[in-house]
């Protein structure tokens, strides 16, 4: 899951701009208090006179708060940039998009590589360990602070499913709709599984060091794997076939362990390219944070959403056997169990899992058409705030 560069189209929302909110505390799930916080985001179309129109878009593990546009004087896309802009999905001549990078993240929000005001040195494996919830309660904050009573919708797909979960839970008074994509209650075995052994992989590199490497050499082999075991499961099967085949390299220097198929010279190339832009640290705190996540709490899921009035849309796809269908239909058969209005669509995609980030047609038409029922259905009420 990462961003390409891409032309930017005539629906673009054109150039945009990081900005950043702080705030001095936040209470963890863990009980304990961390602070101060700086959250870096991105704004897309215009708040309405009511606040009515906000939706809150949310990232998945290697994604930031660049979801749409380009920054000045570069070239690279946001990582939803064709679901967001001018007669999208996310239409921003309607809505008011809000993206945030999350807690412990490493793109402008607080996280292990951000200054300890204590030490004055990197918080390395200081920073506290943070949960899906903890993610959001600071996303709630930012939305607070930018004066939004409701979201007209959250919206994400795989970790950013979990989160939309989270809210759903958390925050059911706070938003009229919610779209998980590609996502799951709580992580099976084999999904932490495959975590773990990216997370293995990172501390098991000479130059993690327990993870204070921030002023020597980073982890940049360790990094690397984990995200070429990472881009194993984003794909699929048929999808990987497609692309690569048994298609080998131009032959190179001689060496018995070259990457001599496509698919290796490809996965070295991601993972090369990943340890650019992502920091190891955060990397093991965020899979931890999505591995120890449970919507349920515990409890039958239908339980936690008892009450819950906002209108639900679940999309997965037939290929993705990182975040399998039947996983998503958990979350439905929960939905309906506690009496929410709830639309399951499965995408008939051979891309696997990165299908969220590239059946754009397809999704851009349920997405499209389930916002605008439920904006509607809000603007004819006049009940901007309840």
């Amino acid at each position: 899951m990462t961003k390409e560069k891409k032309p930017v189209n005539v629906n673009s929302v054109g150039v945009v701009k990081t900005e950043y909110f702080s705030f001095n505390e936040l209470l963890l799930e863990n009980g304990e208090r961390f602070g101060p916080i700086t959250l870096a985001y991105e704004t897309y179309g215009i708040l309405n006179k009511e606040k009515s129109n906000a939706i809150l878009i949310l990232h998945a593990l290697s994604g930031d708060a660049h979801a749409a546009g380009i920054h000045e004087n570069e070239n690279i896309t946001g990582w939803w940039d064709a679901f967001i802009g001018p007669g999208k999905a996310f239409d921003t001549d309607k809505y008011f998009v809000i993206c945030s990078n999350i807690l412990g993240g490493c793109k402008g929000s607080t996280g292990p590589a951000s200054i300890n005001p204590k030490t004055k040195k990197p918080y390395a494996l200081d920073f506290p360990l943070i949960s899906i919830n903890d993610i959001v309660n600071a996303q709630k904050r930012l939305v607070d602070h930018l004066g939004i009573v409701k979201l007209l919708s959250v919206v994400g797909g795989s970790m950013g499913g979990h989160q939309v979960l989270a809210w759903l839970v958390n925050y059911s008074d706070s938003i009229r709709s919610a779209v998980p994509i590609a996502t799951t209650i709580k992580h099976s075995p084999q999904q932490i599984a495959f975590n773990e052994v990216g997370r293995q992989s990172i501390m098991a590199d000479v130059h993690w060091k327990s993870g204070n490497y921030y002023d020597g050499t980073v982890p940049s082999k360790g990094l690397a794997v984990a995200r070429m075991i990472g881009h194993i499961t984003y794909m699929s099967d048929k999808s990987m076939a497609e692309k690569f085949g048994r298609d080998k390299k131009e032959a190179g220097e001689p060496f018995k362990f070259t990457a001599d198929f496509e698919v290796e010279g490809y996965l070295r190339y991601r993972g090369d390219n990943f340890v650019k832009r992502f920091d190891a640290n955060s990397y093991l705190y965020i899979t931890k944070a999505m591995d120890n996540f449970d919507a349920s709490k515990g409890k039958p899921f239908q339980e936690a959403l008892r009450g819950v009035k906002a209108k639900v849309l679940v999309i997965a796809f037939k290929s993705d056997w990182l975040y399998p269908a039947y996983q998503s239909k958990e979350i439905v058969k929960a939905c309906k169990l506690a009496g929410i209005e709830t639309t399951y669509c499965e995408v008939d995609s051979a891309y696997g899992h990165d299908a969220f980030l590239l059946e754009v047609e397809e999704e851009s038409h349920l997405i499209r058409h389930f916002l605008k029922k439920v904006y509607y259905a809000y603007e004819v009420t006049g009940n901007y705030g309840e």
